[in-house]
């Protein structure tokens, strides 16, 4: 009885058409098979429960008496996402929805108090120390990306797991794309929240994919089908607005980071964002980062001057495919942001065979699958570099050698990796048109590819998110309460 129940539950999560719908079905099964008593009992191999259950004491009876001070030193003692083991991938993965009830009470108390402290019930602490304090533990406590890999037409995939991302709210402010990711990346991070809530509608996105000019026959750049560059310009127009990096982070808040790679040897990529680039212009770097070498020709970069003209950004360079160099900047992310903690939409067709969405290898299989795609990553690099003497005779060939290089010493996954259900994709294969009911199957996958993350990236992230919402609330307070200051001032002056 258990078993066909099971069967037919994993039937409905398999065919769920929203989250609420997979959820449900995902809570029935964890109550059949008897896993709401694995969340429910606290101790495990597996994280440090002890330590945690003795901090979630103290906090709650800090706050219980209403010890702002002795919350602050506290708190300020250490605020992580890994304390005691607690954000290890293997504790996500017995049930199919959520983890230890431990560990979700211990981040809920951890808001409770952060937002305790901020409120204006809390008078004893001073605004600037607050400020100062969270400020701080933000720092510490660290930021998550949202990254997407290079994907030609599969960045259909990538749009389903957007949507799953931002319909629960959860979607990181800072976001990567290379590619076909970063088609994705500039959409998400030209368009205000309520545009962006239109965009997501089931309506609008079939009517986008079957408009004859429309973003999603944008991959077409190889074989009989490819559109030319003129083509590709008006879509990228038409769907991304005019404005630099700067102007696009101040619109809507998200901090928008597109790869590029060089046309030319001995150049470096480029991590095109507001603070490395402010002044690049979206839709070219959008261009830039689609031209894959080989089926595209190479894109110059574009810039606003001081005086809001157009004009162009390093004339002697031309970018091509970000993939290529870096598909997934995450250490980059890291020194510009604080990021330690990455969401990983992955569709590169060159590796997706490849891949492990575990951040932790567990069984003995998976131990040595990965002992063994790291023993090949070494000789293959190896013989690259023994390769790379006799190449230099041939520009041609000297450049190749250094995109197959590059390609393999890259990492494709991140915290938290979620792939296509379908690991198989020709990479020629991503390069082609797709017909609308095959990219909505794809919108579909990478819906259902997320749902069962989304607790994991909820509960992980939910400190940070808290964070970022009291610093800008506590800030905008201070700059309201100067400008009422000085409005007074005035009206004493004039007066």
């Amino acid at each position: 009885m258990i078993f066909d129940r099971s069967a037919r539950l994993e039937k409905e999560m398999a065919s769920a058409e929203s989250y609420e719908e997979w959820a449900n079905a995902a809570k029935h099964y964890d109550y059949y098979n008897r896993l709401d008593e694995w969340k429910e009992r606290e101790e495990s191999a597996k994280y440090d429960y002890v330590a945690i259950r003795d901090r979630l004491e103290q906090l709650r009876a800090l706050r219980r008496k209403s010890d702002s001070h002795g919350l602050l030193f506290t708190l300020n003692e250490g605020i992580h996402g890994n304390m005691s083991g607690m954000g290890r991938h293997s504790l996500y993965e017995e049930a199919m929805f959520g983890t230890k009830q431990l560990i979700v009470d211990y981040v809920d108390e951890i808001v409770s108090a952060l937002k305790y402290l901020s409120s204006g019930r809390v008078r004893k602490i001073h605004i600037d120390e607050k400020i100062e304090f969270f400020n701080r533990a933000s720092h510490c406590f660290g930021h998550t990306a949202f990254l997407m890999s290079g994907a030609g037409s599969l960045l259909y995939f990538h749009l389903g797991v957007v949507k799953a991302l931002w319909e629960q709210r959860l979607l990181p402010r800072v976001v990567s794309g290379s590619s076909g990711g970063a088609l994705v990346a500039a959409l998400i991070g030209t368009h205000t929240d309520e545009e962006l809530d239109k965009m997501f509608d089931p309506t609008f996105l079939g009517m986008e994919i079957e408009k004859e000019a429309g973003i999603w026959r944008l991959p077409l750049i190889g074989g009989s089908n490819r559109v030319s560059s003129d083509e590709v310009t008006d879509v990228i127009c038409r769907l991304i607005p005019d404005l630099t990096f700067e102007e696009a982070e101040e619109r809507t808040g998200y901090q928008v980071n597109i790869s590029v790679a060089p046309a030319e040897t001995h150049q470096t990529s480029r991590l095109l964002n507001s603070t490395t680039s402010p002044n690049v212009m979206i839709r070219e770097a959008v261009l830039a980062s689609c031209a894959v070498p080989g089926f595209y020709p190479p894109v110059s970069l574009a810039a606003k001057d001081e005086n809001g003209n157009r004009k162009a950004y390093l004339p002697a360079r031309k970018w091509v495919d970000g993939s290529v160099a870096e598909d997934l900047p995450i250490k980059r992310l890291s020194r510009l942001y604080g990021v330690n903690h990455t969401i990983v939409s992955q569709t590169n067709p060159i590796v997706l065979p490849f891949v492990n969405a575990k951040k932790q290898q567990q069984s003995a299989w998976d131990i040595l699958q990965n002992a063994g795609l790291t023993t090949w990553k070494e000789w293959t690099l190896a013989v690259a570099r023994l390769a790379q003497k006799p190449a230099r005779h041939s520009e041609l060939a000297s450049r190749w050698l250094d995109t197959f290089t590059s390609v393999v010493k890259q990492t494709y996954t991140g915290d938290i990796t979620i792939l296509p259900s379908s690991r198989a994709h020709n990479p020629v294969r991503a390069l082609s048109f797709r017909e609308t009911e095959e990219a909505m199957d794809l919108i579909r996958d990478g819906e259902r590819a997320t749902w069962p993350k989304v607790e994991m990236i909820r509960t992980q992230t939910k400190i940070g998110r808290t964070l970022e919402d009291i610093i800008e609330r506590l800030e905008d307070s201070v700059v309201a309460n100067a400008q009422a200051h000085e409005s007074e001032v005035l009206k004493l002056v004039s007066g």
